[in-house]
């Protein structure tokens, strides 16, 4: 399977928009030549909503705005076909989330790699050998 980018995780790009350990390994990643990095809008979602929690001021299109200072392109569509790949991961792995299971389905679909700093919910699946990057 050829490389065909990245599809960040929530988690990802929290750590990235807070400069928290991992981003500047994720701005790398980013910074690679090749397809625009993916997130779903699910996971934007989970960003937002944290965002939210910490100051409710925080606006969409101040992050819509970081999103795209970054190259991130967000990935509206739920089709059938990714929403069957993300039911089986999380009827298979019940410990993963649902939006992670969508940000990995995400991946499997375009042929990506999903970069996360997520260890609890995906150090067993890159032992099984999915396509992870662990940004820390």
């Amino acid at each position: 399977m050829a490389d065909r980018g990245y599809v960040l995780d929530a988690c990802s790009l929290i750590a990235t928009l807070r400069s928290e350990p991992g981003a500047d390994r994720i701005a790398e990643l980013l910074a690679e030549p090749g397809p625009k990095p993916l997130l779903h809008a699910l996971n934007l979602c989970e960003v937002f909503y944290d965002a939210l929690r910490r100051d409710a001021a925080t606006r969409m299109e101040d992050l819509s705005a970081a999103l795209g200072a970054l190259g991130i392109e967000v990935v509206g569509d739920l089709d059938l076909s990714l929403v069957d790949r993300a039911a089986r991961l999380k009827a298979d792995r019940r410990r993963v989330s649902l939006a992670d299971c969508v940000a990995l389905a995400l991946a499997l679909e375009r042929g990506g790699k999903l970069v996360t700093t997520d260890h609890h919910e995906f150090d067993a699946l890159a032992a099984e050998g999915f396509p992870i990057v662990f940004a820390r």
